[in-house]
């Protein structure tokens, strides 16, 4: 079991730094796929989609920005390339949000590993994200150990 809270700080800190690659003023958010051997198999961070330009007025509107994101664990998941039955995701700084968490389910991630937030803007998203992940059988870790 220590073996695996290790694995999962480390994945949690890379989830970290590549959320560091994102352009949002507000909130960076990254991802890290990882198969059952531990082998990193996608990242992703959030922001435009590619060739999309990340102008000012885009970045620093909520309403906006919310509405042309891509999230990181959608990012992670479109660039994997491959079948992710039976991987891990590691989210950073908070857990999937409920489109994201159908999503997750939908591409055949078994456990989803976040450090635990109280973030009240994102309550209800992280409510009904835990309760699709509960019903569909995936593991949801949420770490203070960070």
């Amino acid at each position: 079991m220590a073996d695996i809270a290790k694995w999962d700080r480390r994945f949690l800190e890379l989830a970290k730094h590549i959320a560091s690659w994102s352009k949002d003023p507000s909130t960076q958010t990254g991802a890290v796929i990882v198969d059952g051997q531990r082998r990193i198999i996608s990242l992703g961070y959030n922001g435009l989609a590619q060739g999309v330009d990340d102008l000012p007025e885009r970045l620093n509107n909520r309403d906006i920005k919310y509405k042309m994101f891509v999230h990181c664990e959608r990012n992670a998941i479109i660039f994997a390339g491959q079948p992710l039955h039976g991987c891990t995701l590691y989210t950073w700084p908070f857990m999937s949000c409920a489109a994201c968490a159908a999503m997750i389910i939908q591409s055949g991630i078994k456990r989803a590993v976040a450090p635990y937030s109280e973030n009240p803007r994102w309550k209800e998203e992280f409510e009904l994200a835990g309760i699709q992940f509960k019903e569909a059988g995936v593991e949801l870790v949420l770490t203070s150990d960070l």
